[in-house]
């Protein structure tokens, strides 16, 4: 499977820029025989939270059927966030596309971010969601969803041999990026494909350094600072050969207690 990550610039509040952005690196993947293209985090509107009754939309409408037309143009697999409005409210979704336009998966953002105000503007998703595809079994996540270790693990127990996230992700905590997604790759024995975005708004300067991470943490692509395509093949094979070599999820106990006595 041949991944392609889309590290760009977020204009703020402005779609119809940030589409030409993506068609763009859409059509450069589809050129280099790629079979997925993932977008950034909110890349279609950047942190426009308080104007999301303007900017979001249902599912098969605004921004998400703008992505699906492209998947489907391009022939191409396309996932990344959107400000999703249902419910009389906003959510940040992963929204999925395949090659033909179809709607394959979503996820609404669990863990909301306070820092960027997702708590006060947005609803928080109460489900983890995965996609079967030519016989391997993806993960959807989302930027902060990478501070929890536990959402991973239920995707490895899951089958989930490749989690797909997306992020706005600030320079100043990059070393974080880094050695989660690293720490997140080995501790599940599963491939981490992630696409941050590059730029600055409002003072914020936002790290980038894409990434696809093998199950061994082998560093496979890495992106800098700047706007960029970025591209890897994986071997999706290469799960079960290292979960074999070291059993971790047969040698884990199911449950662990603690003792606050000495015996």
């Amino acid at each position: 499977m041949k991944i392609a990550l889309a590290q760009m610039n977020v204009h703020v509040g402005d779609p119809a820029q940030n589409l030409q952005t993506l068609t763009k690196y859409v059509q450069q993947a589809s050129l280099a025989g790629c079979d997925l293209v993932l977008a950034p985090e909110l890349w279609a509107t950047g942190y426009a939270l308080s104007d999301w009754q303007r900017l979001a939309a249902p599912r098969s409408a605004g921004m998400f059927a703008q992505a699906a037309s492209l998947a489907r143009s391009h022939r191409i697999m396309l996932g990344g966030s959107l400000l999703e409005a249902a419910d009389d409210r906003a959510y940040n979704t992963f929204a999925l596309h395949s090659s033909t336009g179809e709607l394959i998966q979503h996820y609404r953002k669990m863990h909301l971010f306070r820092l960027m105000d997702e708590d006060q503007w947005l609803g928080a998703g109460e489900t983890l969601r995965t996609l079967d595809d030519n016989g391997a079994r993806f993960g959807l996540a989302i930027c902060y969803d990478l501070r929890f270790p536990e959402m991973f693990r239920q995707y490895a127990l899951a089958g989930v041999s490749l989690v797909l996230l997306v992020a706005e992700w600030p320079i100043k905590r990059i070393d974080h990026w880094r050695t989660l997604l690293r720490a997140r790759a080995i501790e599940n024995q599963m491939f981490v494909a992630a696409v941050n975005r590059v730029g600055t708004t409002n003072g914020e300067t936002f790290g980038g350094h894409s990434t696809i991470i093998d199950p061994w943490g082998q560093t496979l692509v890495e992106g800098d600072t700047s706007a960029g395509l970025l591209t890897a093949e994986i071997d999706l094979r290469e799960v079960e050969r290292v979960r074999v070599r070291i059993p971790v999820f047969e040698d884990r106990h199911a449950r662990y207690e603690i003792a606050t006595d000495s015996e």
